[in-house]
């Protein structure tokens, strides 16, 4: 199947093209008579490969709920719109309560651990921030088709992203507009490294399990770049 695979393949680019596949049936309609039952083998592959991506189409056909899957696609995207906002403004109401008590918490974990507060939080409250995306990342790739992944990697870049960026440029601003010292050069310095590591590795068409691991290990990783730039002097 690979030896047919690789033919099919001219560009050997790993993937069967919408070209590839004219070019090779144009073949088989020149082809000789000796190479029948070569034609034949090749065009099942062909059909296989077809079968295969309509196959990929219907797993990755929207999904509506079964309560609104009878109304007309405008009142189907006036109900999802309107719970999404609702969803939204609940969470921002949850994350109001309780994000104050949750810092709290992890303090006095700190204090009674005897761990700086820091590696605490590092540890529990991107597991807290970010179960959503955890988890939607987790339920698209079980689908195992490439729009389904593709959502999934999404979804856990715009996390990074959110969390790395957005989120440390409004701690920046609180610093600068309120004058508060600052202290937390390793951190940002740890921050940024791993950033530019994981879009380092993020800009390979393939991503392996290897890839997957080397990314995983950033996590601890940064930790010990924090600890080793504080014991070097840095606030």
């Amino acid at each position: 199947m690979q030896i047919i695979f690789n033919e099919l393949d001219a560009d050997k680019s790993g993937e069967i093209d919408f070209e590839e596949r004219v070019a090779r049936r144009l073949s088989f309609a020149r082809a000789p008579t000796s190479e029948t039952e070569h034609t034949h083998a090749l065009a099942s592959a062909i059909s296989s490969v077809n079968d295969d991506d309509d196959d990929e189409e219907e797993d990755e056909e929207e999904e509506i709920p079964d309560d609104i899957a009878d109304l007309t696609p405008a009142q189907q995207q006036t109900v999802i719109k309107r719970r999404a906002f609702t969803t939204l403004a609940v969470g921002t109401a949850v994350v109001l309560i309780f994000s104050d008590p949750m810092v709290d918490v992890m303090s006095e974990i700190g204090a009674r651990t005897g761990i700086s507060p820091f590696y605490v939080s590092f540890v529990l409250a991107p597991l807290a921030s970010n179960a959503s995306e955890l988890l939607a990342s987790f339920y698209y790739a079980q689908k195992k088709t490439r729009n389904s992944i593709t959502i999934s990697f999404t979804a856990l870049e715009g996390a990074a992203s959110m969390n790395n960026t957005f989120c440390l440029s409004i701690f920046m601003g609180l610093i600068y507009f309120k004058g508060i010292a600052w202290q937390y050069s390793a951190e940002t310095i740890a921050i940024v490294f791993v950033q530019l590591a994981v879009g380092a590795v993020l800009t390979k068409k393939t991503l392996t399990m290897r890839d997957a691991a080397i990314v995983l290990s950033f996590y601890p990783a940064s930790m010990l770049l924090v600890a080793g730039l504080e014991a070097m002097g840095l606030d």
